[in-house]
């Protein structure tokens, strides 16, 4: 194959700010990128002491030419790249995935304008107000418009000159009182365009100024006494404030600014978008972007907040995001809230990005399940700083009683599931007494020379229910064995869910709803229960084994071997002397049945 030679085409890249364009050995577009410095911006693909990611080595390994345009700004290499990128789709781009055509609301070009919703957008002078995301919204809005302003719904020519003719009739609408009957020039073409321009203030969320008008002309009509005027004023005034105080969020000093805010997942961003006009939100989307080459957090916000200016047509001069965003332009201010009015929109922005990345996630993981595994265990490996997923995890917990019946048992996840099959018990063979941490060693290195010895795979992750003092414990036997390096081992402490790394002096703290907590927890609960009732069985044995040993001539492997034949005391209780002799001697059977029966044995020996 052909070797491109990036040092020729850098020469004739300048450094300046615009779009570049890479090409494959079939002369196909393969990406889209924008720079505030383009010579830069290529020459990092190429320089090796810069790391990249598989993905993006995948793509320079396929770049045989590259094309470049200059603009004036970095924010016109913005709405370039954009346009291009929809345009031609690279494949190695990010992908919107927005296939809905959301509806407007128009105000139509014409005489006495109608105001409508629809999906269709053509270029004759009408103005177009959304995209609406939300339909409920809208639909919300143009009913506070209908109720509010009577406005007609006909689709007749209302010229001056058909009018005047008397070409038309009112209809129903009118007599409805929905229409103030411009057709017959009962309304004049300024009252209902005053109306036309209050409706154009109200979705641009400036209803506040409506409101004050409102008041002012409602004290004018009371002055006069028009009573009936003031009355439908008053009407109005109530509507407009009832929807004022529902969609008002913050101080209406927030006069016009653009809120972005992202989620992330391996191969998947969220962007949510709030458009604000004096405190009120007057737009709001959430966009899903499809990663192609492990995309930063910051390049995707980029390429969401073109994508939403552009269909908002948004002009704010202030845009609130979540981390600092590196763009040189005067006519835009970036700002990153810490308190406040507009830490307030930031962090509803958030509750939005997030709701929807939730929502999305449980599709995707409904309609193919080994999505939420591959997830969670790249969540899992992010959290816990783990080189490898954590495919094979093993949790070991102990238990005891005041001492005795000292037990271990250890559970195993596969793929973020338990894995029954593989569960183990452990009696405690070298420890004697209540040592939580000998009885952990033991375990912990029983379980891995056997693993050795019968070449098994060992676990990516090792769990130990306790603190610093286990954790010890189970490193020691790891050390000895010579695998200490090979996996990573955690503590999980009961008391605040603390989490210890071998060697660290302070415990690590997850989110209390954290998806890897909850996964831990789950080990460590199962460890638990898998332990205690293995624990609970021996212990009963135990203790009934201990009674069988105050019968006369029945000592502690005998009262073991009559548990393990007839299960339990009761069956060992019910039985016949023949039946004992199964497994015990005559003289011994002849005690069993004294011990457990005196009455009958004494009646027996009268005779």
């Amino acid at each position: 194959m052909e070797k491109f030679d990036y040092r020729e085409a850098l020469k004739n890249i300048p450094h300046k700010p615009g779009v570049y364009q890479y090409w494959d050995s079939e002369k196909e577009l393969i990406y889209i990128g924008k720079a505030k410095d383009l010579r830069n911006r290529v020459g990092s693909y190429f320089n090796k002491d810069i790391q990249i990611n598989a993905k993006t080595r995948v793509l320079v390994s396929k770049i045989r030419n590259i094309t470049f345009t200059i603009v004036d700004t970095e924010v016109d290499a913005w709405l370039l790249e954009n346009s291009m990128i929809k345009k031609y789709q690279p494949r190695y781009n990010v992908m919107l995935k927005d296939d809905k055509t959301y509806p407007w609301i128009i105000i139509k070009n014409e005489n006495y304008p109608r105001i409508y919703w629809t999906r269709r957008i053509i270029k004759d002078g009408s103005k177009y107000l959304g995209p609406y995301a939300s339909v409920s919204m809208m639909h919300t809005i143009l009913g506070l418009i209908k109720e509010t302003y009577p406005l007609r719904t006909c689709n007749l020519q209302l010229t001056r000159q058909n009018i005047e003719k008397g070409k038309f009739k009112v209809c129903l609408e009118y007599q409805l009182g929905n229409c103030k009957g411009p057709c017959q020039d009962y309304q004049s073409e300024a009252d209902y365009n005053n109306s036309i321009n209050e409706i154009k203030d109200i979705l641009s969320g400036k209803i506040g100024t409506v409101v004050r008008n409102l008041k002012s002309d409602l004290e004018k009509a009371v002055s006069e006494l028009n009573f009936e005027q003031a009355h439908r004023l008053k009407r109005k005034q109530d509507l407009l404030e009832n929807y004022q105080s529902k969609s008002t969020v913050v101080n209406s000093s927030i006069t016009d600014v653009d809120v972005f805010s992202i989620a992330s997942e391996e191969k998947y961003a969220f962007v949510n978008f709030l458009k604000v006009m004096n405190g009120t939100i007057t737009q709001t989307q959430t966009i899903e972007l499809k990663k192609r080459l492990d995309e930063t957090d910051e390049e995707l916000l980029t390429i969401a907040i073109t994508e939403f200016r552009t269909r908002y047509d948004s002009h704010s001069k202030e845009i609130i995001v979540p981390f600092n965003i590196d763009v040189e332009d005067s006519s835009i201010k970036f700002t990153v809230p810490k308190l406040g009015e507009k830490r307030k929109l930031l962090d509803l922005s958030q509750k939005n990005v997030m709701f929807f990345k939730k929502e999305k996630i449980d599709q995707y993981e409904k309609l193919n399940p080994e999505i939420r595994t591959e997830r969670l265990l790249t969540l899992m490996m992010k959290d816990l700083r783990l080189n490898q997923l954590p495919r094979h995890i093993e949790c070991f917990d102990n238990s005891n009683f005041q001492g005795k019946y000292p037990v271990s048992a250890i559970v195993v996840f596969r793929d973020g599931k338990p894995s029954k099959k593989d569960y183990r018990h452990f009696n405690v063979k070298t420890v004697v007494g209540p040592d939580d941490f000998a009885t952990m060693e033991e375990a912990v290195f029983r379980r891995y020379r056997r693993m050795l010895d019968e070449g098994s795979d060992l676990p990516q992750l090792i769990i130990i229910d306790g603190g610093k003092g286990q954790l010890s414990s189970a490193m020691k036997s790891l050390k000895l064995l010579g695998i200490d390096k090979q996996v990573t081992v955690i503590g999980i402490a009961k008391r605040l869910e603390e989490l210890y790394y071998p060697g660290d002096q302070y415990p690590m703290y997850l989110d209390k709803r954290s998806e890897t907590l909850k996964v831990i927890q789950q080990l460590r609960d199962e460890a638990h229960r898998f332990g205690i009732t293995f624990h609970r069985k021996k212990r009963d044995k135990g203790t009934l084994a201990t009674e069988l040993e105050l019968i006369e001539g029945i000592g502690k492997t005998t009262a073991e071997k009559l548990l393990k034949y007839f299960k339990s005391v009761k069956k060992i209780r019910e039985a016949t002397e023949t039946e004992l002799q199964e497994v015990v001697n005559l003289k011994q059977a002849k005690a069993i049945t004294q011990y457990f029966n005196p009455a009958v044995s004494d009646v027996t020996g009268l005779q």
